[in-house]
């Protein structure tokens, strides 16, 4: 039974793209398009004398369906995330932070939002990460 694997990179790889490089974990949104081909492929190429059990073929399609279905339910909370973090930092814009130090401090005039964070630009131009410790109040008018 030999079945061609080489048209999907293993999960984690990386490839390069013409947009730059594009992490194969990204990639992972299987449809049931690929999941049909992989199961044909598979009878195609099984041994006749030992044909595989069609509840197998059954649960790995439950299987898949599992998979499918977590998929789209961490995009779902992804968007639920970014919308989220869209309110928070709309709050901030006016108010006055402080970074943990104590060294920078102002009245927030813009938020940038980031992957992986939140970074408040103060008036004066200056930037400060919202992390654990900063000091956020309300500005006194």
């Amino acid at each position: 039974m030999a079945i061609d694997y080489t048209t999907t990179p293993p999960v984690g790889t990386s490839t390069k793209t013409a947009t730059g490089t594009q992490s194969a974990a990204s990639k992972a949104q299987v449809d049931y398009n690929s999941f049909l081909k992989l199961l044909v492929a598979q009878m195609k190429n099984q041994d006749p004398t030992k044909p595989m059990d069609s509840t197998e073929y059954v649960a790995q399609l439950a299987t898949f369906s599992q998979v499918e279905q977590s998929v789209q339910m961490n995009s779902r909370l992804d968007q639920i995330l970014q919308g989220s973090a869209l309110a928070q930092a709309d709050a901030l814009i006016g108010r006055t932070v402080t970074s943990p130090d104590g060294k920078t401090s102002g009245v927030v005039a813009e938020v940038r939002l980031f992957k992986d964070g939140v970074v408040a630009v103060l008036t004066d131009g200056k930037q400060v990460v919202i992390n654990p410790g900063v000091s956020i109040k309300a500005t006194p008018a």
